[in-house]
């Protein structure tokens, strides 16, 4: 006799009510994806370190014209993901009420390490699924930036891009703001 592995699926909703009555909390190092509570990866010092770069980056270059967030979930239909950084369009209560939902959300970005896989086939089609207009991926295996855009309900991304060191990138809601990928990696 094979034993077969119990899939419990959760809404945000129930999610949210786990984390509210202390059932989840900081310690436990999971996110919502697709109803499913998942272990979140350990970060590697890599990892933490570009993380730490790319938050420096964003909060000098948006002179508070964008909230920065890191690590921080982000409420989709049927998930709760916790980009390693995201920008928000900037509210003056910095979502204490709410969390961000995808029209508040400017640009997603994962950064990949031993995630690569996961960040681009489960984390990619869910962002795009949702409307996040620009989800990037940081790709440490390959030392390059992998740019997504023109988000479809079919889970897919219909501009794709990757770029290398050298290049730089402008963020399409901001504007005038351009990064160079050397600076991300």
């Amino acid at each position: 006799m094979s034993a077969t592995r119990a899939i419990h699926r959760f809404t945000v909703d129930d999610y949210e009510q786990m984390i509210e009555y202390g059932i989840l909390n900081e310690n436990h190092r999971v996110e919502l994806i697709r109803g499913e509570i998942v272990d979140k990866m350990s970060i590697g010092e890599r990892h933490g370190a570009c993380v730490k770069r790319l938050n420096e980056l964003f909060f000098t270059l948006s002179s508070k014209r964008v909230t920065v967030s890191i690590q921080d979930p982000i409420r989709l239909a049927d998930s709760e993901p916790e980009p390693d950084v995201a920008l928000l369009q900037h509210r003056a209560d910095y979502y204490l009420k709410a969390k961000p939902r995808p029209n508040d959300v400017l640009l997603v970005i994962e950064v990949a390490d031993t995630t690569l896989d996961y960040d681009r086939e489960v984390k990619g089609p869910m962002y795009a699924e949702a409307g996040i207009r620009e989800y990037w991926i940081v790709n440490l295996v390959d030392d390059c930036l992998e740019v997504h855009r023109q988000p479809s309900p079919s889970a897919q991304f219909a501009d794709v891009r990757t770029l290398l060191r050298g290049q730089t990138i402008d963020i399409l809601a901001l504007p005038g703001l351009v990064i160079s990928v050397d600076d991300m990696l």
